[in-house]
């Protein structure tokens, strides 16, 4: 079958839960839209295109209606085709955190968790920092890089002359991973969590198209390239990731962890690497920061 019905009945299905989370137990659906259901993927491909273009735009939004809405106000729920305007992205947008949001696919995370951390920034930046998960101060807020290590990166953000407002920011993981038995501390994602979650990211991806997006750590590496040689072998060196630029580097708790003058140079080429990847303009006193005197 084809990836775009694949991508629907993924769509549709996490729709369906994230409704029957809210308690919702009926869905309304015509009997046109359940006939085109029952036919075959070809079938239902044909069957599309040779009706009017509202009525194939209603049998799609029609899967994603919630109850008591109109369809007008959930017809972006849909993440199979870009969407063309600032006012579909946005709805895109606030589509994918709805579902994000209601997500229980992993019932140990979700039982767990304070709140789904989606992802705080601008949704059109061009840079895009990615992380593992949420710790304890992400979870309680709701907002991804917010403990000691968020405001270490917070003011990496600034010295390139943005702000977190100018950025994205986001984790592979939208729940903090369970500690049972623990009173603090968190723990590394695993692979099948990970593999879980990260097609809501994938969806931020399209919908941001950032021009870079910067990998913070290890394990954020081994989720977005599945490569686990470490973290000091490929940072500084330009990758690909669904079509974007990616660059590797350090998480920001490694540097709170080694203050080295060194270590935080490394973090510091590796953005100096992003922002000529991005066209900004570099000074002298920010090619000089974390040199030896």
């Amino acid at each position: 079958m084809s990836s775009t019905y694949h991508q629907l009945l993924d769509a549709t299905i996490q729709h369906l839960e994230g409704l029957k989370s809210r308690g919702v137990r009926h869905v309304a659906v015509s009997p046109e839209t359940l006939r085109a259901l029952a036919q075959p993927e070809r079938s239902q491909k044909s069957e599309v295109r040779s009706q009017k273009p509202e009525t194939a735009a209603k049998m799609e939004t029609e899967l994603f209606a919630v109850p008591g809405k109109s369809s007008a106000t959930v017809a972006e729920n849909s993440t199979l085709r870009t969407p063309q305007s600032p006012i579909e992205k946005v709805a895109a947008f606030a589509a994918l955190r709805e579902r994000a949001l209601a997500c229980v696919k992993c019932p140990h995370l979700a039982s767990s968790r304070k709140n789904v951390v989606f992802g705080v920034g601008s949704i059109d930046a061009q840079l895009m920092f990615v992380g593992e998960a949420p710790g304890a101060d992400e979870d309680e807020q709701g907002e991804p890089f917010v403990g000691k290590a968020g405001q270490l990166l917070t003011k990496i953000i600034q010295a390139t002359g943005l702000s977190r407002a100018d950025v994205y920011i986001a984790n592979i993981l939208k729940c903090r991973p369970d500690t049972p038995g623990q009173s603090a501390g968190n723990r590394k994602p695993t692979s099948d969590e990970m593999a879980t979650c990260i097609p809501y990211l994938h969806e931020q991806i399209d919908l941001i198209r950032p021009k870079v997006i910067v990998a913070l750590g290890a394990t954020a590496v081994e989720g977005l390239l599945g490569k686990t040689i470490g973290i000091t072998k490929l940072r500084g060196t330009w990758k690909t990731y669904r079509g974007t630029p990616l660059m590797p580097t350090y998480h920001p708790a490694y540097l709170l962890r080694n203050q080295a003058m060194s270590e935080k140079r490394k973090v510091w080429e590796d953005m100096l690497a992003v922002m000529e990847k991005l066209g900004m303009p570099i000074s002298e006193k920010q090619r000089n920061y974390f040199l030896k005197a």
